[in-house]
């Protein structure tokens, strides 16, 4: 392949943007784009398949910058290819309102597949992309194939030393994941100086060791070179591949190429200057681009354009030769991207009447037992924990590098992979995910989970064993405050279910919505299966009345295994001659978007005698408790006993129940005479 001056008028083009944007901003990070300037540009104009004017086509190239930082970069790339990001745009770098924040977002500017920022995130929600093609390509490709395409990831230093982009790898090679492709940015330095302060190992030998084709350009402004080894790459369908590209932080500037002051600074205006001489750029008025170059981007993208026709042509053919199964991908995929793979599946969900107790990981099970044949849209998995998480399903299939068809992935002991690489799977819009754990080990998660709230994507994260009553295994699993960090978190729907009919109810509302990542919270032991009279089917609304007085003197209010530990305890004040409300908060996030009429329904003002019951801190729970409320739970970490155990030590019993209501009631009419 020839290059001509226009490339590499094109390349300086990237990082005199990437300067100028930082420059304007006075913030940001404009080292890296100008050393990955020369693969990025290789990258978009001669191998990656994109549409500029279809920005959601389902058979696009995915490109993942992982190394967020550099979002300079990516923001030059999409101006030049003609996304909807003008010159005034990238003024507005990094400011309020504008379409290019400091690190890229996903739904906030076109062109952005994922949300990136915190390192290695981005590597590993290539990984899901990448199982996700394959998968797709099983499911839909016939005499044409509909999928056929690369994941394309550009990662720095950063990315590789996070253990989630290890994690990730690892699995990536296990599957044979062989479109997957990364570009390592291989300038040896961080934001405290050399990589050799702290990061000394062989790359290539760690990735060889997961079986990854690794390849190496060891000047990463040769073109030829750069092409040859995504040649190389694309070429090798078995393996993914790392191309470790050795390039300079900050290329082209007189002082600080080389220096890591170069990476999270502004170069300056006189070092700009200066920079604009040494890469003989025309003129030095900011944000100047040559019409050549904005000429070189659109011809390069003609390849893109014939391939996005013909795509079109074989997806007019494929929805006119129906098969089997068609009809549930043919809605998903009739305005494909649009991320509406919801379905209401109350029709299918198993019936529980006759099943006196059933802890609600076992109902979740059946629940997926009775609807997962008919989702085929939707991924499942676990961290190892399969038999105890029942995220398996009734002949649900492996997900293998011999079995692209299989809906169940085997994530092995990698929780931090598994929940970035869950957002990879449910960002793309044609596939929905979740995947189990421990609730304790979320925690592990929690960047996945906090990135696929702040993006919107529709995750479903899976924890069992959601309290003391997990028991034995003591207070290292025992996630006492676990519910109220992931509660914090805004847009995360996290449900606790009370038994297996609102189990039943919770997955209804997951699978309904399609705007939130949600996080079901599940019991390990057995829990009653409480006679609701259809109250359940309120969970939808995140918290409604069980059982009910006239005129309640008390409200006691509760989630998960609690709620059947109330009602016992509404039976004893009954008796006591105290008319209680008894209510189940299985999701707070969704109460709290209620109505005012309808949380005032639930939770009347006028009754300030209340008690919350769960085993967990009390974190959250004065919102609803109010001044005269009392909390029953826990204060402290847990203990390795035996669950009823814990539960009666801890103080999370019927009778700290009654107490607590009987002092709240004092205190409430105490309150009401004064």
């Amino acid at each position: 392949m020839r290059f001509d001056a226009i490339d590499y008028s094109s390349i300086n083009a990237i990082r005199v943007l990437a300067m100028d944007m930082v420059e304007q901003a006075q913030s940001g990070h404009p080292g890296m784009p100008m050393g990955m300037a020369a693969a990025a540009y290789l990258l978009w104009t001669r191998h990656l398949k994109h549409q500029p004017e279809h920005p959601k086509w389902l058979d696009r190239d995915r490109f993942v910058l992982s190394a967020g930082h550099g979002s300079a970069l990516f923001y030059a790339l999409l101006h030049l290819s003609n996304y909807d990001l003008t010159l005034d745009d990238l003024k507005g770098f990094r400011q309020w309102g504008s379409k290019t924040p400091g690190h890229p977002e996903f739904g906030h500017t076109a062109g952005v597949e994922v949300t990136t920022g915190p390192l290695g995130q981005g590597f590993a929600n290539a990984v899901g992309m990448a199982i996700e093609e394959t998968y797709l390509a099983v499911q839909l490709n016939r005499d044409e194939p509909l999928i056929d395409h690369y994941t394309y990831v550009i990662a720095g230093d950063g990315c590789l030393q996070e253990g989630v982009s290890a994690e990730a790898a690892s699995l990536a090679g296990h599957l044979n994941l062989g479109k997957l492709i990364v570009l390592y940015d291989d300038n040896s330095i961080t934001i405290d100086g050399s990589t050799t302060l702290s990061f000394t190992e062989d790359v290539r030998m760690r990735f060889q060791a997961y079986d990854w084709q690794v390849l190496e350009v060891k000047d990463g402004n040769d073109l030829a070179e750069l092409h040859h080894a995504l040649a190389l790459a694309k070429d090798d369908t078995e393996r993914p591949a790392l191309i470790k590209i050795r390039t300079h932080i900050g290329y082209g500037s007189p002082n600080k190429q080389g220096h890591h002051s170069a990476h999270g600074t502004p170069l300056g205006a006189e070092e700009i200057l200066l920079t604009q001489k040494a890469l003989h750029w025309p003129g030095s008025e900011p944000f100047h681009v040559p019409q050549a170059v904005y000429d070189r981007f659109q011809h390069c993208l003609a390849p893109s354009r014939e391939a996005y026709q013909h795509w079109q042509k074989c997806f007019r053919h494929w929805q006119q030769q129906p098969r089997p199964g068609q009809l549930v991908w043919q809605q998903i995929l009739h305005n494909p991207n649009q991320c509406d793979t919801s379905m209401d599946v109350t029709p299918m969900l198993p019936d529980f009447s006759r099943v006196e107790q059933i802890a609600t990981r076992a109902a979740s099970g059946k629940v997926l037992d009775a609807i997962m044949p008919s989702l085929p849209y939707i991924m499942a998995g676990s961290a190892d924990l399969t038999p105890s998480n029942n995220t398996h399903f009734i002949n649900a299939l492996d997900y293998q590098a011999h079995q692209r068809g299989g809906r169940y992935i085997r994530y092995g002991v990698r929780e931090h992979a598994m929940g970035a690489i869950l957002n990879g799977l449910s960002v793309g819009g044609a596939v929905r995910a979740y995947a189990g754990t421990f609730m304790v080990f979320a925690d592990y998660m929690r960047p996945a989970i906090r990135l696929a709230a702040l993006s919107h994507y529709n995750s479903i994260f899976v924890l069992t064993h959601d309290s003391i009553g997990v028991g034995e295994d003591g207070p290292t699993h025992q996630p006492v405050e676990t519910l109220a960090s992931l509660r914090v978190i805004p847009g995360l729907r996290v449900y606790r279910p009370a038994d297996a009919n609102e189990t039943a109810q919770a997955w209804v509302s997951i699978l309904l919505d399609i705007d939130h990542p949600s996080a079901l919270v599940l019991s390990r032991q057995k829990l009653p299966v409480l006679d609701f009279h259809k109250a359940h089917l309120n969970t939808h609304k995140g918290a409604y009345v069980v059982i009910d007085s006239a005129e309640p003197d008390v409200l006691l209010m509760a989630t998960g295994s609690e709620v059947s530990l109330t009602l016992a305890a509404r039976t004893e004040l009954e008796r006591l001659g105290i008319a209680c409300r008894v209510i189940s908060l299985p999701c707070w996030a969704l109460f709290e978007e209620q109505t005012r009429s309808y949380q005032d329904t639930v939770l009347p003002p006028a009754v300030t005698a209340r008690v919350a019951v769960e085993a967990a801190v009390r974190q959250g729970w004065d919102y609803y408790l109010g001044s005269q409320g009392e909390f029953v739970g826990m204060t402290g970490f847990g203990a390795s006993a035996p669950g009823p155990r814990c539960y009666q030590e801890f103080g999370i019993t019927v009778d700290a129940v009654v107490a607590a209501a009987r002092r709240s009631l004092v205190r409430s009419q105490t309150a009401k005479t004064h």
